[in-house]
């Protein structure tokens, strides 16, 4: 039998079997949309508290970093196995399991009273998250079985998955500014209690992976490739590219994922089928999401510095400064997913929006000292952003569909490993180069003088968002050679699957 038609037959039997749960899937998406946005906004959200919450627990800058990092580990090395957990024991058990762990973490970061116990939080967070995001996915996917409706859901999704990280910046703004930056983490448990209720309500348990076994060897080899690259890409911002902490990581990133996709072929039961990365839309867009993933960092990052250093911006201004950013993302993700896509096919749509961000990327490089928001910013955000809705949220539709539903946790950790580790390298990148470039633009300069400082600045910014216009770019290429001409048939749009 097929893969298709596993998964069509998967389908249809999980709708016959969870009846009340296909009439409420639109509270399931709600629910759904909760938990993601959750782990969405902590990859940034605490970004922001990071000088209050230092001021407050008396850490050195170097230690800084970590809190942030902590999470992005934890949460990419074991993006994997959190979705062959869901696909083992349940997608509902690993849902609330992710849902009440995540608030619990987030309470015990919130009451950290030194630098160990918030880091220690924030690790756990990533490793909860890495439970949750896969299982929301693959629920998301399971629970719309009409390609229209899987269409709207998708939007809704990926609107999220791409808008998260400039909400948590707003959200982190409001809270610390309004509160305290405790509630930067707190707030995950308010939100946590919806979610968690609406899952024990709403959901049904399905173990579509249950006669399988846990592949062992395959999930400590991922798990040690990917804490690896991450970590490695980590210190490149912290330590020379030269330093062996960089590319001594880098290797062994490289040689244990590479030992991991060996013994994929030989495991009896993979941690992550091959079948599932041969297929060649879905291979596109398992790229498309890791490149869009990295690009979005020369917006969020070093945007957010210019907001705030350059223009003087408050958090909470500087998080709404994002807002229009987010609007149209989600109108271009609804317009992508709904209309184009299912009529013209991606070989069009992705690679248009991938350059349409470039464009917005490269449009923002005339920023200058003495710029405005209106004029300077504004337009160029609204372009990105819609240029990236027309890439992410069909991309990782397709990215899951037409998945068996055995395979559908790790399908979507899948998405989420690759959209964490795009994100990882064009952190480091892009902090490499603007760093590169403001040194270099000082070279023959007077350091102290803050007009030329300020010139430095805005160097390392519009580096960055060039190469950012660059990656844009390349993936524009990418996504038009990769992806097949024409609409996605049935095994694209139709069957259950999913997970930034």
């Amino acid at each position: 039998m097929s893969e298709k038609t596993l998964t069509e037959s998967s389908g249809e039997s999980a709708v016959d079997a969870q009846p009340e749960a296909s009439a409420k899937r639109w509270w399931i998406l709600a629910v759904i949309a909760l938990a993601q946005l959750m782990v969405v906004l902590d990859a940034t959200i605490v970004n922001i508290a990071l000088p209050s919450a230092q001021a407050d627990l008396g850490f050195s800058d170097g230690n800084r970093q970590w809190i942030v990092t902590a999470y992005a580990l934890a949460f990419a090395s074991l993006l994997l196995l959190g979705g062959r957990i869901a696909d083992l024991f349940g997608r509902k058990t690993a849902f609330l399991v992710g849902v009440a762990g995540f608030a619990a973490v987030s309470a015990l970061g919130g009451a950290a009273t030194n630098f160990e116990m918030l880091v220690t939080a924030r690790a756990l967070q990533g490793a909860f998250g890495a439970l949750l995001a896969p299982a929301a996915l693959s629920l998301l996917n399971t629970t719309f079985t009409d390609a229209r409706e899987k269409a709207k859901a998708f939007s809704v999704y990926g609107a999220i998955a791409g808008a998260g990280g400039a909400v948590g910046l707003l959200l982190g703004g409001l809270l610390t500014d309004a509160l305290d930056w405790r509630w930067t983490l707190y707030v995950n448990v308010v939100i946590a209690v919806f979610a968690f209720a609406g899952g024990w309500i709403l959901l049904h348990n399905h173990r579509d992976a249950a006669n399988s076994k846990l592949d062992v060897p395959g999930t400590l080899l991922v798990a040690a490739g990917l804490f690896s690259l991450v970590y490695g890409f980590s210190n490149a911002e912290t330590h020379d590219w030269n330093s062996p902490e960089t590319w001594g990581f880098l290797i062994a990133g490289g040689v244990l994922l590479t030992a991991f996709a060996w013994w994929q072929t030989r495991a009896a039961h993979p941690l992550l089928p091959l079948r599932i990365l041969l297929d060649r839309n879905r291979a596109a867009s398992f790229l498309a999401v890791l490149i869009s993933g990295g690009g979005m960092f020369g917006v969020f990052l070093f945007l957010t510095y210019y907001l705030q250093l350059n223009l003087g911006f408050s958090p909470t201004k500087t998080g709404v400064a994002f807002l229009p950013m987010v609007a149209a993302l989600m109108v271009a993700a609804q317009v992508s997913t709904t209309k184009l896509v299912p009529r013209i096919g991606p070989k069009a749509i992705i690679p248009l929006g991938f350059a349409i961000a470039a464009v917005g990327m490269g449009w923002l490089t005339g920023i200058g000292v003495g710029s405005s928001y209106a004029s300077a910013v504004l337009p160029q955000l609204i372009v990105t952003g819609f240029g990236l809705g027309l890439v992410m949220p069909p991309a990782m539709q397709l990215a899951t569909g037409g998945v068996a539903a055995e395979d559908a946790g790790v399908a979507s950790a899948t998405v989420n490993a690759m959209q964490q580790v795009g994100g990882s390298i064009g952190t480091a990148l892009l902090n490499t180069l603007a760093a590169s470039a403001a040194a270099d633009y000082l070279v023959g300069k007077d350091p102290r003088n803050k007009l030329v400082q300020a010139h430095a600045t805005i160097e390392s910014y519009t580096t960055a968002f060039w190469w950012s216009a660059g990656l844009f770019a390349a993936g524009a290429v990418i996504a038009f050679l990769l992806f097949r001409r024409g609409v996605p048939g049935q095994d694209a749009s139709a069957a259950p699957v999913v997970h930034m």
